[in-house]
């Protein structure tokens, strides 16, 4: 299958290397008289609530999450995932919700790459500012697949794909998270 600008396989490839640099990132170690710098991430159990109910039509699965030290490196995430009818081709979308705040150098690499617009006849990749919040879309044409990121607070990578819609659905998923809600929690 041919992929567009960051199709599958090159988006899940941007998801994974920023998941490893996370991960494999330099680990925060303190001795106990050095202030602590780096904020831990919050519990899981806080950003579940986050994850919108199904709109009308839509099916969810449950909500899951995790808080994770690996070693010093800490992550906490949540994922959820929506279906619009029982078909195997029916249209989905996944939400995920990963706090970063334990490795600054995760945000930096994640975001690194997120100043470019590129338009194609296969679809698009464009950089997005969303409320002061930078964010990068892509959208393939060929099989309606859409990935939306957007790093809110300077912590929170919020993470939208869709498969069998429109690319405006991109945006009309992240109106149904609460952002500010969002950035409040620490």
């Amino acid at each position: 299958m041919k992929h567009g600008i960051l199709g599958h396989s090159a988006a899940r490839c941007v998801a994974a290397i920023a998941l490893a640099l996370f991960v494999g990132g330099t680990p925060r170690v303190h001795a106990q008289d050095e202030p602590k710098l780096v904020p831990d991430v919050v519990d899981f159990q806080k950003l579940i609530p986050l994850l919108p109910e199904a709109p009308s039509g839509w099916s969810a699965e449950k909500a899951e999450g995790s808080t994770t030290d690996a070693g010093g490196a800490k992550v906490t995430t949540v994922h959820r995932d929506y279906k619009n009818g029982e078909a195997d081709n029916a249209p989905t979308t996944s939400i995920s919700i990963l706090d970063s705040a334990a490795n600054p150098e995760f945000v930096s690499a994640t975001t690194g790459g997120w100043n470019m617009t590129q338009t194609t006849t296969e679809g698009y990749a464009k950089s997005l500012n969303i409320d002061g919040q930078p964010g990068f879309e892509t959208f393939e044409n060929d099989g309606k697949h859409g990935s939306l990121w957007l790093l809110v607070a300077k912590r929170y990578l919020v993470q939208i794909e869709t498969q069998g819609q429109d690319s405006k659905a991109l945006q009309e998923w992240l109106t149904r998270l609460d952002l500010k809600k969002l950035a409040a929690i620490k």
